[in-house]
């Protein structure tokens, strides 16, 4: 137990920020559930019907991780829901439920508390074009860390269709993948969320500097992404089987988000997704307290060891020999002295009247 404390003074202690990257690749064959095992069998599927849970291998297995969650919504009163396309709207309320709860979340309310729609250039305030049906990608904590890395954010899909033949996606009729990203977003991003920042999602670079040519947003404090349903030019093929009538259903968009259920939904952009790259962001807090032992400090110990017959040992029998003392370890106590943390270090470390000695203690967080 320490008897001999000494305070701290300003310039002893000062604190750091590291970000640390980690790059998260995500192939399509892991998204279309055809990368191990029987078809489908890393993603889970729920009796609410609500949305969908990719996982990096079978779910079943213990050694599965989470990946993301997939779900589609509109808004109340859109188009698309108050002019029906198809016979029955399907699961109306529940795509309703799952719009508002992302929108509550990630777009402010307004002035009189209503929840307001995603708006394509993020700039709700000026009103312009919003993106009332949307598909919505919540990527898990295991991958984003504390955010995902702005500007690097790439999202290949196939745009113009999303079948496949047996449970394989079928390259057949698709066009080149298009690659979307939150291009130019290292500089230029979206502050205005309850949620933090974000960036906006262009199908090029060049469209970057226009931002009413956005697909969606990508929120890099929740790790969400937003896009807009309109990202597909063509029919949107649902269920992802097409030589199963009863799990697929062709047609434009608007009469897919009509008649298809939520997980149907979220099969079509699954088997649209080429690939899925970025980097996560690890920020490490660092404070560090530099331990100075002065020439005239610490030169003894409290240790019963140190005397023998009332002697210190390590002078040996040499009255005229400095007293010497070697630091083991560091400790840091409170400001009533009760012990908070120590710090060993990697071989003792001789401390005389005739050295100084500085420790830098580093505690990370």
């Amino acid at each position: 137990m320490a008897s001999t404390f000494k305070t701290f003074l300003a310039n002893d202690i000062t604190t750091t920020k590291t970000l640390l990257h980690e790059a998260i690749p995500i192939t399509g064959t892991i998204v279309s559930g055809t990368y191990k095992g029987p078809i489908d069998s890393n993603i889970k599927t729920f009796s609410h019907g609500m949305f969908e849970s990719v996982y990096d291998y079978p779910y079943l297995s213990s050694s599965a991780n989470h990946i993301f969650d997939i779900t589609a919504g509109w808004y109340s009163g859109s188009l698309w829901q108050e002019v029906p396309l198809h016979a029955a709207i399907v699961q109306d309320s529940k795509k309703i439920n799952i719009y508002n709860q992302f929108a509550q979340v990630l777009v402010p309310y307004d002035v009189s508390g209503n929840i307001q729609q995603f708006d394509q250039d993020g700039d709700t305030a000026a009103g312009g074009t919003k993106m009332d049906s949307c598909f919505f990608i919540t990527f898990s904590r295991l991958l984003t860390k504390d955010e995902v890395k702005k500007g690097n954010f790439r999202f290949s899909m196939y745009v113009n269709s999303t079948g496949s033949t047996n449970g394989t996606v079928d390259p057949e009729g698709r066009l080149t993948p298009v690659t979307l990203g939150d291009y130019g977003a290292a500089t230029s991003f979206k502050v205005n969320s309850p949620t933090g920042e974000y960036g906006l999602i262009f199908s090029q670079s060049a469209d970057s500097s226009d931002p009413t040519k956005a697909f969606g947003h990508i929120y890099y404090q929740a790790g969400i992404l937003v896009l807009t349903s309109s990202i597909f030019r063509e029919d949107l093929v649902i269920g992802g089987y097409i030589d199963t009538p009863a799990n697929s259903i062709t047609g434009s968009r608007e009469k897919a988000f009509q008649s298809g259920t939520i997980d149907q939904l979220a099969n079509a952009l699954r088997y649209a997704i080429d690939d899925i790259d970025f980097n996560n962001t690890t920020e490490l807090n660092s404070t560090m307290y530099f331990c100075r032992a002065n020439t005239n400090e610490y030169n003894y110990s409290a240790n019963p060891t140190y005397l023998s017959d009332s002697k210190i040992v390590v002078k040996g029998d040499n009255a005229f020999a400095e007293p010497v003392s070697y630091i083991t370890t560091v400790g840091l106590y409170s400001a009533d002295n009760e012990l908070l943390a120590t710090a060993k270090v990697s071989e003792p470390l001789k401390k005389a009247v005739s050295n100084e000695v500085t420790l830098r203690v580093r505690l990370d967080y």
